[in-house]
């Protein structure tokens, strides 16, 4: 199902054309409005991020590659990073690749408690947000790690994690890996939080919350069931399927 069809489908199965709704500030002048495709576009938006962190699609992977420069413990994460999977260092000499354990910040600074202790890093964990260079210095929206030890040299780094894909809103085609492959689970997704946001019978909410529980299993199947059946990494959400 692609955006157009799902934006039609919405609106068919509702029997509203949402329209354009106008919302007054406090002063009682300043005006907002909130445009047909606006509202279904967050409909659609709050829907997918709730699926995306109910289920762990192999979609919702990201790998890239980066640098750990040599005497700094600190490496930051790509803008769209959520979660880590896992971070390798790779050998400039062989090209082999040392996986690191992810811990806790406290743990490296008791491990490594300065700077000058150096090695090929085996550790990392989630710093915290970056800062600018001003003064005082200024926290931004992204993350870093602090890895441990610092490095005795310069390093590439592969990085597995997880991140959002593109909105199906948003992307030029109008088509995602969500909307091609598993439409349903998107579509009630989009209806439950259509039918909250129009204040509907509790009935009609409870069936289509229903819908989208059913279509939920559906999907849940798919990425943490048949998606799993070799899964090594013991920490990925894994469920039986027959």
């Amino acid at each position: 199902m692609n955006y157009s069809t799902l934006f039609i489908t919405i609106k068919g199965y509702l029997e509203s054309d949402f329209p354009d709704t106008i919302f007054y500030g406090s002063d009682g002048t300043t005006a907002t409005t909130l445009t047909s495709v606006q509202q279904i576009n967050t409909f659609i938006t709050q829907a997918e991020q709730r699926i995306y962190n109910s289920v762990q699609f192999p979609s919702l992977r990201k790998n890239v590659t980066g640098t750990a420069a040599i005497s700094n413990r600190y490496l930051s994460c790509p803008t769209d990073f959520l979660a880590p999977y896992s971070m390798a260092v790779i050998s400039p000499t062989t090209g082999a690749y040392s996986f690191l354990l992810n811990k806790d910040v406290n743990f490296i600074r008791e491990s490594f408690p300065t700077p000058t202790d150096t090695g090929i890093p085996a550790y990392y964990a989630l710093f915290g947000p970056t800062t600018t260079n001003a003064t005082p210095p200024v926290p931004t929206t992204e993350l870093s790690f602090l890895l441990g030890p610092t490095p005795d040299a310069t390093y590439s780094v592969e990085l597995h994690y997880y991140y959002y894909p593109e909105s199906i809103t948003t992307i030029s085609s109008g088509q995602t890996w969500l909307g091609d492959n598993i439409d349903s689970v998107l579509l009630y997704g989009a209806m439950v939080e259509a039918c909250t946001f129009q204040k509907a019978e509790a009935d009609i909410l409870a069936n289509y919350n229903g819908k989208y529980q059913e279509a939920l299993m559906l999907a849940k199947r798919l990425g943490d069931g048949l998606e799993r059946q070799d899964a090594y990494r013991s920490g990925q959400a894994r469920i039986p399927v027959k």
